[in-house]
């Protein structure tokens, strides 16, 4: 198993996140050793698409990308079209992108990419239904159950979470990619 002491990943989310896809990953990291933070431009708490109420630990408006090592962007659709629309969070997303740290995005995770402009020129997967988004946006889009493009691991679907949780922990074990930018 990676060792993952000492890394700081963020998970960026809101209302309406897909519940796996936010508690699996992050079982995955914190086992491996990651101290995980969620981020959200909610206070307080939030609550998943089938009820899983999670902490917020930070705001947005407060967060630096400075701060950690890795971000994870599960999926949900509110949660995804809620957070591409808060300008504090699509400047982290940019900002990590910028800093080439890994980046998980599971589902509609990916939505928040094309607004931080991140996405051109690289390959990834994600739910079907943002595939024309991210095609338009600049991306290859492939049907796999798991995409790995210099530090930017993406995955279509909550049944993909083992195979997203396994290359996730390899990239971020791996830590920065040159060739992680905008």
């Amino acid at each position: 198993m990676t060792d993952l002491n000492g890394k700081r990943v963020a998970f960026l989310a809101t209302d309406g996140f897909e519940d796996s896809e936010l508690t699996s990953p992050w079982e995955a990291l914190t086992k491996a050793g990651a101290k995980a933070t969620l981020i959200s431009p909610t206070s307080g708490s939030i609550t998943g698409e089938h009820g899983h109420e999670a902490s917020v630990d930070l705001s947005t408006e407060n967060a630096r990308s400075e701060d950690f090592d890795a971000l994870v962007l599960p999926g949900g659709v509110v949660n995804a079209d809620d957070l591409r629309i808060d300008e504090a969070a699509v400047a982290f997303v940019r900002e990590t992108f910028e800093q080439h740290k890994p980046v998980g995005v599971i589902c509609h995770g990916g939505w928040i990419l094309t607004d931080a402009e991140v996405v051109r020129g690289r390959t990834m997967t994600s739910y079907r239904s943002l595939r024309t988004d991210l095609r338009n946006a600049g991306a290859r889009w492939l049907d796999e159950e798991v995409v790995v493009d210099n530090g930017l691991v993406s995955s279509r679907t909550p049944d993909d979470l083992d195979a997203f949780n396994a290359k996730l922990l390899e990239e971020i074990g791996e830590g920065r990619h040159e060739a992680q930018a905008s």
